[in-house]
């Protein structure tokens, strides 16, 4: 596909003699909302950390926008328009809700040192404009009433949706989701259905590593399923489902996609 936002070419990852990721081949178009499945131990977050250069690559390459960001350090591959979440949340829990969204707008400053030290009207234009594209996320997600509330008083699902804002603020082109479910009771979880519907239709590239099946045959175009470090299956929901090496790799059990 030679519009792909992201492609990964061979990609491997060693630790000592373990190999974590074996040799991951596949793409993802833009405007899409692809999810990667599979046990525990598959290498799924790291390969989400090969991506934004957190792990050196062993072998293979990684491709955003055609260009070749294999290795690159954590702050550029931010600075080219890829965000990512945690499986363990990691806001600021000194900082107010409003804060911890303006973070994430820190790729997006452009004033020097001195514009700041002064309060250069440049500088001041910025602040307003990140403090109003922040106010508008938290609105987005129905959170602006907690602006000033401080990160940790939120419940957990709450915060979950908090980083993804704070991701969000970077104006990324694609969007690394890591777990974002984990924890949520299904009430939850449905909101967070509709918080990644309403990111995707902003033009905004989803790639999703998830264990709940449901959330993942819900919302997502297409499925890739990893286990040990392999895929072992790629293709829509509705295929993946019924794959039997997929239903295989989970314990030789059943999926509960209900």
């Amino acid at each position: 596909m030679a519009d792909s936002l992201l492609k990964i070419e061979n990609l491997k990852k060693a630790f000592g003699g373990l190999l974590a990721i074996v040799d991951l081949s596949f793409e993802v178009e833009p405007g899409r909302i692809k999810s990667i499945i599979g046990p525990n131990g598959a290498g799924k977050t790291t390969f989400f950390n090969l991506i934004t250069g957190i792990y050196p690559v062993s072998e293979g390459q990684i491709f955003f926008q055609g260009k070749d960001i294999t290795n690159q350090k954590p702050h550029r591959v931010a600075g080219m328009g890829i965000s990512r979440t945690f499986q363990t949340i990691e806001l600021f829990g000194n900082m107010n809700v409003l804060e911890n969204v303006m973070v994430g707008c820190h790729s997006r400053f452009s004033s020097g040192l001195l514009a700041s030290g002064l309060r250069l009207p440049r500088m001041k234009r910025e602040e307003s404009h990140i403090f109003q594209s922040s106010m508008n996320l938290l609105t987005m997600a129905g959170l602006s009433s907690k602006a000033h509330f401080p990160a940790s008083s939120l419940p957990l699902g709450e915060q979950k949706t908090l980083e993804i804002l704070r991701a969000l603020a970077s104006d990324p082109q694609l969007l690394l989701l890591d777990e974002p479910a984990a924890g949520l009771n299904e009430s939850e979880t449905n909101g967070l259905s509709e918080l990644i519907y309403s990111i995707r239709d902003q033009g905004i590239t989803i790639l999703l590593v998830e264990h709940d099946m449901r959330l993942v045959m819900k919302v997502s175009d297409e499925v890739v399923v990893v286990n040990y470090g392999q895929i072992i299956a790629e293709g829509p929901p509705e295929l993946i489902q019924n794959d039997p090496l997929v239903i295989e790799a989970y314990l030789g059990g059943e999926i509960d996609y209900a």
